[in-house]
């Protein structure tokens, strides 16, 4: 298949890219670069040995920009990383969140039906469930209320694919809802470069580190968790892309599900269709901290904060669904995210050099 990839130069639409052209699949990428680094496209072609990976530097609000696009190129489908996603950011600028992610997509997926490109892989997230009424999390465990305008766009733009693949029965949605992408590609080429003060734990726990920060705030330590702190599903940014490759399957008029018996069975393709991604297992930040010390032997010191408004006490899922249809599962362990995440940073102290 020939992928366009909306925010391909960011850190999961990297890594993406790599196991895409690794499953023998091509792409095009359409990013405005507002929190990510061309560097990263050419670090791909480099891992992949291939002269270039073909770059639009587009804003997906862009509707001339995207007619050009489509113009130049026949896509099989998309897969929709674009948009802000900064929690913190999007409560400060709700409108900014809200026309920069809604507007943009809407923009996306009209061009893309005018185009006759109707299948979609949409990265939506696990806060589109706010406080979880079960845990693990399944798919049928219903949405809950967002704690932050982040979370309401992810929450929206599910609701709006949903309904426009409902009207036109030509489409194909399938909604990845992440859980927390931590880790790097093993290369040590590519990895998480956020702008400014980190909003998420890794990054920020490599950077304490690496001696970019003085120390790790760790935010509440009183919670009902083994340790008192927040307990995620954290999740290698390597086994997420390769949820990407394997949600491809989708846009068959049918795929195979895996099964033990000599004759697997044959599901009809569900048009607008939900899989968590994560390992089913949750992590406390201190398990994380701890987790990196022991297999780096750098020295992460960290002070406790009080909670912050909205954060929840353990937040993990049953990835059971994604293996059953998908035939995907995540292999890598805590391991692998906390040794992959510092052979990035080791490598890459200020991230990504100026393009």
């Amino acid at each position: 298949m020939n992928i366009l990839v909306t925010g391909g130069a960011g850190f999961i639409g990297s890594h993406t890219l790599i196991e895409l052209y690794q499953a023998g699949h091509t792409a095009v990428v359409v990013d405005n670069l507002s929190n990510s680094n061309p560097v990263a496209l050419k670090r791909v072609a480099e891992i992949l040995s291939i002269p270039a990976i073909p770059f639009y530097h587009v804003d997906i609000r862009d509707r001339e920009g995207l007619e050009k696009v489509f113009a130049e190129h026949k896509f099989d489908a998309c897969i929709h990383f674009a948009g802000l996603k900064a929690v913190g950011e999007s409560v400060e600028k709700p409108w900014e969140y809200y026309e920069n992610n809604i507007g943009g997509t809407l923009t996306l997926v009209d061009v893309m039906r005018m185009h006759g490109c109707k299948n979609i892989i949409f990265s939506s997230s696990a806060t589109v469930y706010g406080d979880p009424a079960e845990i693990p999390i399944t798919e049928n465990c219903p949405k809950g209320q967002c704690t932050n305008p982040y979370g309401w766009t992810k929450s929206m733009l599910e609701q709006v694919l949903m309904d426009i693949q409902k009207a036109d029965p030509g489409w194909n949605v399938v909604l990845l809802r992440y859980f927390n992408p931590v880790g790097a590609h093993p290369s040590g080429r590519i990895g998480e470069n956020p702008n400014g003060i980190p909003n998420n734990l890794m990054p920020y726990i490599t950077q304490v580190a690496v001696g970019k920060r003085k120390e790790l705030g760790v935010f509440g330590n009183d919670y009902d968790t083994p340790d008192g702190t927040g307990v995620r599903d954290y999740i290698h940014v390597v086994d997420l892309a390769k949820a990407h490759v394997a949600a491809l399957q989708c846009f068959s008029s049918k795929f195979q599900v895996p099964s033990s018996k000599s004759q697997p069975s044959t599901l009809n393709l569900k048009p607008s269709t939900i899989y968590n991604i994560g390992t089913g297992h949750g992590y406390s930040v201190l398990d994380m901290v701890k987790a990196f010390v022991r297999v780096n032997g750098a020295d992460v010191p960290y002070s406790i904060k009080p909670r912050r408004a909205g954060d929840i006490a353990t937040c993990y899922c049953n990835p059971a669904k994604a293996k059953a249809e998908l035939g995907w599962e995540a292999k890598h362990g805590i391991d692998d995210m906390v040794r992959d995440s510092w052979n990035w940073q080791r490598n890459n102290p200020e991230g990504y050099p100026e393009p």
